[in-house]
């Protein structure tokens, strides 16, 4: 089979691997797709190291099918049958530790992820060990293979969802409009709510499409302003920074109303820190809360959405490259060409584009 493997931080390689064999409690999928995110460009190009274990396969946005099933899984492990087609939840939590005990196994104090410290999609097929078989979540009816893999950034997206106060009629400012701000939107308007993002102006016209009443590409203080005159001066009842940079949380602040939820939904750079007015949290009484990972209901309960047809995000798949093209795939994620990129292991390369070679680390802009 076919693999995308990081040897090196900043080298990926195609490679040959055999087919790995199904030991007594594993489960073989064959993958049908794996869609792309920021994430997985800043483990190819060497940005993020931390968690990511050399000559790991990448990819954990994935939808797959099942091939082969272990003999001899416990009693009570339900495992869907051969030819199911399946999601991939990333998230391998211990079940153990505080968090997990606490039903906050998203944030699970010793998570393993396919795709950074697992072998996970970009490839032919991906064995699921019997402890992360809860990971494997069937789909109601067949849907588009990349349809599915973005199960995994709309569980994300879900777990901020659930715990904000977005009802009918409520006024939501998403700040970013890349594929996890348009989730957002989408996610927000099916509520009930009404939307306004702000982003790249190429960005615009997607938020629209997923329902969005109101753009705009402002920034600072014009942001400010364009809230209030949208709000009618009342503010936003909730903002999701879908942006990772810090200078957002004031920003946000500012154009949240009273008693107003901001829920920090994107990562940060390490170390970065960042400065608000806090009167404006005390006198506004305003909550600020952040949103990482998903857990296993959230991703069954995205694979439910998209299966069922309650939520449609195929706008929001651009690109779609064979995995020897996983060069150009990574690029088209770098220089945001598109929205979501999947690549989809099934597209045969030709002879002279067959593993084994070196694929050429695209660098960040």
């Amino acid at each position: 089979m076919r693999v995308a493997s990081l040897q090196s931080p900043g080298s990926l390689t195609l490679q040959s691997r055999p087919v790995p064999r199904v030991q007594p409690r594993e489960v073989l999928l064959a993958v049908e797709a794996t869609t792309l995110c920021g994430t997985d460009l800043r483990i190819a190009t060497g940005q993020k190291k931390a968690g990511v274990t050399p000559g790991v396969v990448l990819g954990h946005e994935i939808a797959a099918r099942v091939w082969r099933i272990g003999e001899r899984l416990t009693p009570g492990v339900d495992v869907p049958q051969v030819g199911t087609q399946v999601g991939l939840a990333p998230e391998i939590p211990c079940g153990t530790c505080a968090p997990c005990s606490a039903g906050r196994s998203n944030v699970c104090a010793h998570m393993r992820l396919f795709g950074t410290g697992v072998d996970g999609g970009l490839a032919d097929f991906i064995l699921v060990p019997e402890h992360a078989l809860a990971c494997v979540t069937p789909t109601k009816r067949e849907i588009n293979p990349s349809l599915l893999a973005l199960a995994e950034p709309l569980s994300c997206c879900l777990r901020a969802r659930g715990r904000l106060p977005i009802d009918p009629g409520s006024r939501v400012l998403v700040i970013g409009t890349g594929p996890i701000g348009l989730i957002h939107c989408a996610l927000a308007v099916a509520a009930g709510a009404t939307v306004m993002a702000c982003g790249r102006p190429a960005r615009l016209s997607p938020a629209r499409a997923m329902g969005a009443t109101r753009t705009t590409a402002s920034e600072g203080e014009a942001l400010v302003r364009d809230v209030s005159e949208w709000t009618g001066e009342a503010g936003a009842d909730v903002v999701i920074v879908a942006v990772g940079d810090p200078a957002l949380l004031n920003v946000a602040a500012r154009c949240a109303g009273i008693g107003a939820h901001i829920c920090l939904f994107a990562g940060f750079p390490l170390s970065s820190l960042a400065r608000i007015d806090p009167n404006l949290v005390h006198y506004r009484e305003l909550t600020i809360s952040g949103s990482a990972n998903a857990t296993l209901s959230d991703y069954a309960a995205a694979v439910a959405m998209l299966s069922d047809g309650t939520l449609n995000l195929s706008p929001l798949l651009t690109h779609e490259f064979a995995l020897h093209d996983i060069a150009a795939a990574l690029d088209a994620v770098r220089t945001r060409a598109g929205l979501k990129v999947a690549v989809r292991p099934g597209l045969a390369p030709t002879a002279e584009e067959d593993a084994s070679r070196t694929v050429p680390a695209p660098t960040l802009a």
